[in-house]
């Protein structure tokens, strides 16, 4: 019997200019739980900042997705961190979301839209800046809890207490944790 996967946070983040290595970084990483639903777009969640747009947003990466059972273990890792739910950069915090379960091209239904599953999230300098850390890039890497990259076949609205309900199997697809182990070969982490 398979657990219901319910987004238990919705997130977002503004522009926000920091300082890194002596330049003005600008990033969109700074996300925050909001109250009032978001609306998944075709190339990003309405009013969330994305400032890189080489590496995130776009049609294959509209929406990032990453799992509440992650959190435990980046919090024994991290105990000093003010945690919240988006701090990963996520816009939506869904339960019982695995990796090793969801499979490349899968498609669901979430509120209003409807969404397909593309990429897991490849970790940048972003990342070890949120976490004031470094090191949290290649821990990263050295895990399966990459997160989830969606396309958005519909657009609409989301919100917190919507569940992710599978329209469209994908299994002769490589699992999401798969293709992030993958990339994890081919780059040498």
């Amino acid at each position: 019997m398979e657990c219901t996967m319910k987004v238990i946070s919705v997130n977002i983040g503004e522009r926000r200019t920091i300082h890194y290595k002596n330049k003005l970084v600008e990033t969109g990483i700074y996300k925050l739980p909001v109250d009032t639903p978001i609306f998944l777009d075709f190339e990003d969640v309405q009013k969330d900042a994305v400032v890189d747009r080489k590496h995130h947003g776009g049609i294959e990466q509209a929406v990032y997705a990453y799992s509440k059972e992650h959190y435990e273990y980046w919090k024994q890792l991290y105990p000093e961190i003010d945690w919240h739910y988006g701090i990963f950069g996520e816009n939506l915090t869904i339960e019982n979301f695995d990796e090793k379960n969801i499979h490349v091209g899968a498609i669901y239904q979430l509120g209003e839209a409807k969404i397909e599953v593309t990429k897991p999230r490849q970790p940048c300098y972003k990342l070890g800046i949120r976490f004031n850390d470094p090191k949290i890039i290649k821990q990263f890497w050295n895990s399966t809890m990459s997160g989830v990259y969606f396309k958005i076949l519909k657009s609409g609205n989301v919100c917190a207490g919507d569940e992710l309900i599978l329209i469209q199997e994908a299994k002769k697809t490589p699992t999401i944790a798969k293709v992030y182990e993958r990339k994890r070969t081919e780059k040498g982490v």
